[in-house]
Protein backbone atom coordinates (compact mmCIF):
# COMPACT_ATOMS: atom_id res chain seq x y z
CA UNK A 1 0.00 0.00 0.00
CA UNK A 2 1.21 3.49 -0.73
CA UNK A 3 -0.12 7.00 -0.48
CA UNK A 4 -1.74 9.00 2.26
CA UNK A 5 -3.31 7.52 5.35
CA UNK A 6 -6.68 8.95 6.41
CA UNK A 7 -7.28 10.02 9.99
CA UNK A 8 -10.62 8.69 11.24
CA UNK A 9 -12.18 9.56 14.60
CA UNK A 10 -14.22 6.96 16.49
CA UNK A 11 -16.17 8.41 19.41
CA UNK A 12 -19.29 8.00 21.56
CA UNK A 13 -20.93 11.32 22.48
CA UNK A 14 -23.79 12.16 24.81
CA UNK A 15 -26.58 14.48 23.65
CA UNK A 16 -24.82 17.28 25.55
CA UNK A 17 -21.44 16.69 23.84
CA UNK A 18 -19.94 14.87 26.85
CA UNK A 19 -17.54 12.01 26.10
CA UNK A 20 -16.05 11.56 29.56
CA UNK A 21 -16.04 12.40 33.22
CA UNK A 22 -12.47 12.51 34.46
CA UNK A 23 -10.89 9.37 33.04
CA UNK A 24 -14.18 7.48 32.85
CA UNK A 25 -16.77 6.96 30.12
CA UNK A 26 -20.12 7.98 31.65
CA UNK A 27 -22.13 5.05 30.24
CA UNK A 28 -21.87 1.36 29.45
CA UNK A 29 -22.76 0.37 25.89
CA UNK A 30 -21.65 -3.12 24.90
CA UNK A 31 -22.94 -2.53 21.35
CA UNK A 32 -20.73 0.54 20.99
CA UNK A 33 -17.68 -1.34 22.30
CA UNK A 34 -18.29 -4.04 19.66
CA UNK A 35 -18.54 -1.37 16.97
CA UNK A 36 -15.34 0.27 18.23
CA UNK A 37 -13.52 -3.06 17.99
CA UNK A 38 -14.83 -3.73 14.47
CA UNK A 39 -13.84 -0.25 13.26
CA UNK A 40 -10.37 -0.27 14.83
CA UNK A 41 -9.06 -3.83 14.69
CA UNK A 42 -5.89 -4.05 12.61
CA UNK A 43 -5.38 -0.28 12.57
CA UNK A 44 -3.14 2.11 14.53
CA UNK A 45 -4.79 4.03 17.37
CA UNK A 46 -3.87 7.58 18.33
CA UNK A 47 -4.78 8.59 21.88
CA UNK A 48 -3.74 10.86 24.67
CA UNK A 49 -2.03 9.70 27.84
CA UNK A 50 -5.17 9.98 30.00
CA UNK A 51 -7.19 7.91 27.53
CA UNK A 52 -4.47 5.27 27.46
CA UNK A 53 -4.31 5.17 31.26
CA UNK A 54 -8.10 4.81 31.47
CA UNK A 55 -7.89 1.77 29.14
CA UNK A 56 -4.88 0.48 31.07
CA UNK A 57 -3.16 -1.46 28.30
CA UNK A 58 -2.56 -1.55 24.55
CA UNK A 59 -5.59 -3.01 22.79
CA UNK A 60 -4.92 -6.32 21.02
CA UNK A 61 -4.57 -6.31 17.24
CA UNK A 62 -3.86 -2.58 17.05
CA UNK A 63 -0.77 -0.38 17.23
CA UNK A 64 -1.15 2.14 20.06
CA UNK A 65 0.43 5.56 19.75
CA UNK A 66 0.16 7.68 22.90
CA UNK A 67 0.48 11.44 22.48
CA UNK A 68 1.86 13.24 25.52
CA UNK A 69 4.09 16.11 26.58
CA UNK A 70 5.00 14.13 29.73
CA UNK A 71 8.68 13.32 29.13
CA UNK A 72 8.59 10.63 31.82
CA UNK A 73 5.70 8.69 30.25
CA UNK A 74 6.50 5.20 29.00
CA UNK A 75 4.38 2.06 28.73
CA UNK A 76 5.04 -1.42 27.43
CA UNK A 77 3.63 -2.15 23.99
CA UNK A 78 3.02 1.44 22.89
CA UNK A 79 4.85 4.06 20.87
CA UNK A 80 5.06 7.51 22.43
CA UNK A 81 4.79 10.72 20.42
CA UNK A 82 5.67 14.09 21.94
CA UNK A 83 3.64 16.13 19.44
CA UNK A 84 0.90 15.76 16.83
CA UNK A 85 3.08 15.64 13.69
CA UNK A 86 5.20 12.87 15.24
CA UNK A 87 2.05 10.96 16.26
CA UNK A 88 0.53 11.19 12.79
CA UNK A 89 3.83 10.11 11.19
CA UNK A 90 4.05 7.08 13.52
CA UNK A 91 0.40 6.18 12.80
CA UNK A 92 0.89 6.50 9.05
CA UNK A 93 3.97 4.25 9.17
CA UNK A 94 2.07 1.68 11.26
CA UNK A 95 -0.89 1.79 8.85
CA UNK A 96 1.39 1.23 5.87
CA UNK A 97 3.08 -1.71 7.65
CA UNK A 98 -0.36 -3.21 8.26
CA UNK A 99 -1.53 -2.45 4.72
CA UNK A 100 -4.46 -0.28 5.83
CA UNK A 101 -5.46 3.20 4.73
CA UNK A 102 -6.65 4.55 8.08
CA UNK A 103 -5.32 5.56 11.47
CA UNK A 104 -7.89 5.88 14.24
CA UNK A 105 -8.19 8.82 16.63
CA UNK A 106 -9.46 7.27 19.87
CA UNK A 107 -9.52 10.22 22.29
CA UNK A 108 -9.59 12.06 24.51
CA UNK A 109 -11.15 15.45 24.09
CA UNK A 110 -7.94 17.41 23.57
CA UNK A 111 -6.70 14.94 20.95
CA UNK A 112 -10.03 14.94 19.08
CA UNK A 113 -10.07 18.75 19.10
CA UNK A 114 -6.46 19.05 17.90
CA UNK A 115 -6.76 16.45 15.13
CA UNK A 116 -10.32 17.13 13.92
CA UNK A 117 -9.19 19.60 11.22
CA UNK A 118 -6.99 16.83 9.75
CA UNK A 119 -9.68 14.14 10.05
CA UNK A 120 -11.34 12.64 6.95
CA UNK A 121 -14.18 10.67 8.63
CA UNK A 122 -15.93 10.46 12.01
CA UNK A 123 -17.73 7.34 13.24
CA UNK A 124 -19.90 8.77 15.98
CA UNK A 125 -22.18 6.98 18.41
CA UNK A 126 -24.81 9.43 19.65
CA UNK A 127 -25.80 8.25 23.14
CA UNK A 128 -29.32 9.15 24.31
CA UNK A 129 -28.05 10.52 27.64
CA UNK A 130 -26.84 13.90 28.89
CA UNK A 131 -24.46 12.89 31.67
CA UNK A 132 -22.33 15.14 33.80
CA UNK A 133 -18.83 15.30 32.43
CA UNK A 134 -15.76 17.43 31.92
CA UNK A 135 -14.54 16.05 28.58
CA UNK A 136 -16.39 17.07 25.42
CA UNK A 137 -16.26 16.30 21.71
CA UNK A 138 -16.14 19.32 19.39
CA UNK A 139 -19.34 20.22 17.54
CA UNK A 140 -19.17 19.12 13.89
CA UNK A 141 -19.87 22.08 11.60
CA UNK A 142 -22.51 21.15 8.99
CA UNK A 143 -20.59 23.25 6.44
CA UNK A 144 -17.58 20.93 6.84
CA UNK A 145 -19.21 17.53 7.47
CA UNK A 146 -21.96 15.48 5.81
CA UNK A 147 -23.76 12.44 7.18
CA UNK A 148 -23.05 9.42 4.96
CA UNK A 149 -24.68 6.69 7.09
CA UNK A 150 -27.07 6.52 10.02
CA UNK A 151 -28.30 3.49 11.92
CA UNK A 152 -30.49 3.14 15.04
CA UNK A 153 -30.01 -0.39 16.32
CA UNK A 154 -32.10 -1.70 19.20
CA UNK A 155 -30.14 -1.50 22.46
CA UNK A 156 -28.91 -4.86 23.69
CA UNK A 157 -29.21 -6.22 27.23
CA UNK A 158 -25.78 -4.77 28.17
CA UNK A 159 -26.54 -1.28 26.86
CA UNK A 160 -27.47 1.38 29.42
CA UNK A 161 -29.12 3.71 26.90
CA UNK A 162 -30.48 4.01 23.40
CA UNK A 163 -27.97 5.14 20.78
CA UNK A 164 -27.49 5.90 17.12
CA UNK A 165 -24.48 5.25 14.88
CA UNK A 166 -23.76 8.23 12.60
CA UNK A 167 -20.92 8.27 10.07
CA UNK A 168 -19.66 11.64 8.86
CA UNK A 169 -17.38 12.47 5.96
CA UNK A 170 -15.48 15.71 5.55
CA UNK A 171 -16.62 18.02 2.77
CA UNK A 172 -13.40 19.00 1.03
CA UNK A 173 -9.89 18.07 2.03
CA UNK A 174 -8.58 17.71 5.59
CA UNK A 175 -5.97 20.24 6.68
CA UNK A 176 -2.39 19.17 7.40
CA UNK A 177 -1.34 18.50 10.98
CA UNK A 178 0.74 21.31 12.44
CA UNK A 179 2.83 21.31 15.57
CA UNK A 180 0.83 22.00 18.68
CA UNK A 181 -0.07 20.78 22.13
CA UNK A 182 -1.21 17.35 23.16
CA UNK A 183 -2.08 15.65 26.43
Amino acid sequence: MSGAVDLVAVVAVGENGVIGHGDLIPWRLSSDMKRFRALTLGKPLLMGRRTFRSIGRPLPGRDTIVITRDAAFAADGVEVARDLPEAVALAAAAARRRGVGEAIIAGGGEIYRALLPATRRVHLTRVALSPAGDVHFPVLDAAEWRVVARERPEPGPKDEAAFEFIDYERIGEPRPVIAGGAG
